[in-house]
């Protein structure tokens, strides 16, 4: 197909600046190849077109090796001639940062005297595979996964996808530019400091940052070893939360991983959104600031209006990743090599490395100590916040301005995006409207760690209403789905009624176990609620009566079976799980209250919710 020119509106597309995408030979969204397979398409056929394209791009910076040809050809025809339901990801191109192993393949880590030659891949990789994703090759990046610009390499570097003059972000370049270029249809990155975010942003792709652990790091040459996360680049968000749910799971070989429950993206009733505040707006240009703005305007009106939060604390995170002790942990995963063979090291990635040894076991734990204060510091956020969106880079950088200064626009690409492992976040990365120069732009959505789902979600509903292409081709981002009501599988349906509910102040509780909105809907008719003395927070008491009730409005939500019983042993009395009858005649597990919490209590059922109640107080 012809090149695309790029953007200047999603009506016209045009681009102000004269910037020119690459050529794209397909269309590589997932959903569409699938539907494309199930109509007779072979998977051999879009493997054959996804080294084409890679011919035509013309960019030996992408790629650091291949997967031979015809050994990837084969693995397509290997799969059969029909679409397998089994594997989610059947005949999906797919590329992989090469930090990360896969057997046979050498691991270079951007560093040609480094590699070596795995026998096992990583987990991750595996798990994909298995799934039916097609492997095409392994990706460029800032050398040992150090840096945020994508020009640390010793090999040649990636060209953005959308305009040559800037840089293609890293670490993780090669992978946000071979998805935003449409070569393959979603690629692996990592992401310690921003690496899966960054160059998401400059290219125009969603970048998935999981919550530390989910994806076992297994097989992946560490950066921050404690830090450290395996990331995923697709150009829609439904793309990757597909090849992040298929890599998701515990590894118990991986003394960092977690048992995170992936849950499923569904967008509840009421999301409360955090932005910076005034002092928090660090921009490098007035085009820069109202992208973002254009950007906040487009979230979906799903509850009360953005707050404003103090940033102070987080910035204050940042810099403890390449100013604090941290340093050491990058220095202490490759000292060996370091000691051995300095002279094959970029120099910017040496000096940074190298100024670990200057670092003491006491710099270390003063580290920690200032860490965890300001964890407690910026933990209160979460009390008022759901979802709070940055934006991705504070202004887009140019391969002159990394000439001029290397160390100075690599950390001012940071900005917003390197405290977020060192404070247990997840964060997802999200194209917006284009700046008015043409340039691309976005948001990053951030939450604490388990909310991967609302991310996804919330995220999935911006990025359709920005109503941009999909990387640098001229494919739309298609409509988002409406999720069935239901219960997610080996599931356990929980009706809240006060503070659990979406958009207040304890549904942590419910998202960070893996929980999924489900459907809003009333009690039968036999029900009195009241508002229980105590707190903070206030707490409502449901009970069913035999007498005159009312219908009560609540919340079904879906637990994964293995985070019910930790939920429950939370909650304290008065309160209980007991089963709760709703208005369609079904029966669910639910909040009910002792019957000696009433005494003293006010009877609020004439609200007919607890939301009403509290915005009769208001």
């Amino acid at each position: 197909m012809p090149a695309w020119p790029g953007y200047c509106s999603p009506n016209t597309g045009c681009n102000k600046s004269g910037h020119v995408a690459l050529p794209i030979s397909h269309d590589a969204e997932i959903s569409r190849l699938l539907t494309d397979y199930r109509h007779g398409n072979k998977a051999v056929d879009t493997i054959e077109a996804a080294f084409v394209a890679i011919e035509e791009a013309e960019d030996p910076g992408i790629f650091i090796s291949l997967v031979d040809r015809e050994d990837a050809l084969s693995a397509a025809r290997e799969l059969g001639g029909r679409i397998d339901p089994t594997k989610p990801l059947y005949g999906v191109p797919f590329a992989v940062k090469d930090n990360i192993d896969v057997a046979g393949m050498p691991t270079t880590a951007a560093c040609p005297d480094y590699a070596y030659t795995p026998t096992a891949s990583a987990p991750v990789v595996d798990r994909l595979i298995e799934a039916g994703a097609i492997l095409i090759g392994k990706t460029n990046l800032d050398q040992f996964a150090t840096g945020l610009v994508g020009t640390r390499t010793p090999y040649p570097v990636p060209r953005n996808a959308l305009d040559p003059a800037l840089v293609p972000g890293g670490s993780s370049s090669g992978s946000g530019t071979a998805v935003a270029r449409g070569l393959v249809s979603f690629a692996l990155g990592t992401d310690t400091a921003g690496s899966g975010r960054v160059p998401a942003a400059l290219n125009n792709v969603v970048g998935l940052k999981p919550s530390c652990g989910a994806l076992s790091t297994r097989g992946v040459v560490p950066a921050c070893r404690s830090l450290d996360c395996v990331s995923v680049f697709a150009g829609t968000v439904a793309d990757a939360w597909l090849a992040f749910s298929v890599a998701a799971g515990f590894d118990r070989a991986d003394p960092y991983s977690r048992p995170i429950p992936v849950g499923r993206p569904t967008l509840p009733p009421s999301v409360r959104i955090g932005v910076p505040d005034d002092a928090s707006r660090i921009f490098g240009s007035a085009t820069a600031a109202a992208a973002f703005d254009a950007a906040l305007s487009l979230f979906p009106r799903i509850g009360p209006a953005p707050r404003p939060v103090d940033l102070a604390p987080f910035f204050e995170t940042a810099a403890l990743l390449y100013e604090g002790a941290w340093v050491a942990e990058r220095y202490q995963a490759i000292r060996d090599f370091v000691e051995a063979s300095p002279d094959s090291i970029h120099p910017v990635t040496r000096r940074i490395i190298e100024g670990a040894r200057s670092r003491s076991a006491a710099d270390a734990f003063a580290g920690f100590y200032q860490l965890a204060e300001l964890k407690r510091a910026t933990a209160d956020v979460w009390s008022h916040v759901d979802v709070l969106v940055v934006p991705s880079i504070p202004d887009v950088c140019t391969l002159a301005d990394v000439e001029a200064d290397p160390i100075g626009a690599n950390s001012r690409l940071g900005t917003y995006a390197s405290f977020v492992n060192l404070l247990d976040l997840c964060a997802l990365a999200v194209p917006g409207p284009f700046r008015g120069d043409g340039r691309p732009a976005g948001v990053t959505l951030i939450a604490p760690a388990g909310r991967d789902g609302l991310l996804a979600a919330v995220g999935a509903a911006m990025h359709c209403a920005a109503e941009v292409r999909i990387g640098a081709n001229g494919f739309r981002v298609p409509a988002v789905a409406p999720q069935p009501a239901e219960a997610p599988p080996a599931s356990i349906e929980v009706a809240v009624v006060g503070a659990h509910l979406s958009g207040m102040s304890l549904n942590h509780e419910l998202a960070s176990r893996g929980g999924v909105f489900v459907r809003k809907t009333t009690t039968e008719q036999h029900y009195r609620l009241y508002a229980l003395p105590g707190g903070p927070p206030p707490r409502p008491g449901l009970m069913r009566t035999n007498q005159v009730g009312s219908a009560i409005e609540i919340e079904v939500w879906a637990l994964p079976r293995e985070s019910f019983g930790d939920f429950v042993s939370g909650i304290p009395s008065p309160l209980g799980i007991g089963t709760v009858k709703l208005a369609d005649g079904t029966a669910v597990k639910g909040f009910l209250c002792e019957p000696a919490a009433i005494d003293g209590a006010r009877d609020i059922s004439d609200f007919g919710g607890w939301r009403a109640y509290l915005d009769s107080l208001r």
